[in-house]
């Protein structure tokens, strides 16, 4: 079994594959054929991006009048600072928000904030690059961003996340910025918690290429194989600096934003964030979603993480069994549906579920395709699987949460999140062999329980 797919990219200097790729020189090694540039005019990991600032921007074109959008804390971290850089150039509003969660209210407040400007700055990571994103999208102005954390992948890709007014959280097409500037003085500064976060957003590679793989296998969902190319370098390098990135290193750093970067690219160049949403990420919205008050404050990635690892041992599970799986046709619950989530979610989660509901023709064919040669059939997926052990040992090694039970979420609401998750999107995974397969519910109350007994509540601020 090999740890990670090789990759004809790999070793290559990160600064000449960005500056091929923003030109529209770069051959895909999957196709053999130049790939159309990437839709950024500049991407930058730089070990500091102080006094740099006015020169990073001005090449963008963004206008006259710029809004530098940060919280208070990236305000303090480098928002302040990018603001007076920038002066130099154009008219500068600083408009500081504070907002908990990437909802449609806090885009509405963003868009009407900064509604005098030309194009706006985000100072920040998750929530805020994903508000900003989407804000300028809606009203067709561009921005750019000063990344303050390696704390996820989303600084690159083409969609965002955010919740509409009921609180289901959505992957909404959006636009990528002018210039993305990684300043990792800045970002090796910061809390500990949001590299663990960028951390467990990278993890999702093993689950989700083999969630993928499984899928276009069984219902011929497209797949591509360049967005595994370009992570596996960077891969391999991070899970043996993991331990750096409790501590601030700066080359620890510097190759999770590596990895974050191609994570999101891969969604530039496919138009599908397949290769790094899968099985786990739906775990992590479903616990977003409904945790409710049990929700321990965690971050999407630390959520992920934790999830991945679980995928992880739900996949070995099926594939490492001597016998492929039986399915059954779905049974889809309306009822119960509209119990759990309400009018409007049920409905969209009916909307979801039907969409990959499997007939008992289809469940005979597919058991029938699985049991034909499991071997055969279970080799490409074993291949590009992780152990287990490697996600949790770079977990551990970095101090975050190896299981849902060390983040504070209790056994019964993670038990839940594990069995209804795939309700949630139409992405067949791991978790609809293993509910068709009579699987899913026993897997998912014996590891959450297990989860509970082994973990005591650790340190990941």
């Amino acid at each position: 079994m090999t740890s990670v797919p090789s990759s004809p990219t790999s070793g290559e200097p990160f600064d000449s594959l960005i500056a091929a790729m923003l030109r529209g020189e770069w051959v895909n090694p999957e196709t053999g054929r130049r790939a159309a540039a990437i839709p950024f005019l500049d991407i930058r990991l730089m070990d500091t991006t102080e006094g740099a600032e006015a020169d990073l921007v001005a090449p963008l074109g963004l206008g006259r009048r710029l809004a530098v959008i940060c919280d208070p804390r990236t305000h303090e971290a480098l928002g302040a600072r990018v603001a007076r850089g920038l002066r130099a150039i154009a008219a500068i509003d600083e408009t500081v928000v504070d907002f908990d969660e990437a909802d449609a209210f806090a885009v509405a407040q963003i868009r009407e904030r900064t509604r005098h400007a030309d194009a706006l700055i985000a100072v920040g990571s998750g929530t805020l690059q994903d508000l900003v994103k989407y804000a300028t999208f809606l009203d067709r102005r561009p921005f750019a961003t000063f990344a303050t954390a390696a704390s996820m992948n989303g600084y690159t890709s083409i969609t965002a996340s955010i919740s509409n007014e009921k609180g289901f959280k959505q992957s909404l097409k959006a636009h990528t910025p002018r210039g993305l500037f990684m300043d990792v003085a800045v970002a090796a500064k910061a809390p500990p918690y949001l590299a663990r976060s960028g951390l467990g957003d990278c993890l999702c590679r093993s689950s989700a290429q083999v969630d993928w793989r499984l899928s276009s296998r069984l219902l011929g969902t497209p797949y591509f194989e360049l967005p595994f190319m370009l992570q596996a370098h960077d891969e391999a390098k991070l899970f043996k600096s993991a331990a750096g990135l409790a501590t601030g290193n700066r080359e620890a750093i510097r190759t999770l934003y590596r990895l974050l970067t191609w994570t999101g690219l891969g969604t530039c160049f496919t138009g599908t964030s397949h290769h790094g949403s899968m099985s786990e990420h739906l775990v992590s919205h479903w616990i977003d979603m409904f945790a409710g008050k049990d929700h321990p404050g965690t971050l999407h990635g630390h959520q992920v993480g934790y999830a991945a690892v679980s995928m992880s041992r739900l996949q070995h599970l099926v594939l490492d069994s001597g016998e492929p799986p039986v399915l059954s046709a779905s049974s889809v619950d309306r009822a119960a549906i509209m119990a759990r989530y309400g009018e409007e979610m049920g409905k969209h989660c009916l909307s979801a579920l039907s969409a990959k509901a499997l007939d008992e023709a289809t469940a005979r064919r597919l058991s029938a395709e699985m049991a034909r040669d499991w071997d055969a059939f279970r080799k490409p997926l074993r291949e590009v699987m992780l152990p287990s052990a490697v996600l949790e040992n770079a977990l551990q090694a970095a101090g975050g949460y190896v299981t849902a039970a060390q983040s504070g979420l209790p056994a019964g609401i993670y038990c839940q999140a594990l069995v209804h998750a795939r309700e949630i999107r139409d992405r067949f995974s791991i978790l609809d062999i293993a509910a068709e397969a009579g699987l899913l519910e026993e897997f998912a109350a014996r590891h959450s329980a297990v989860e509970c007994k082994t973990s005591a509540k650790g340190d990941a601020a």
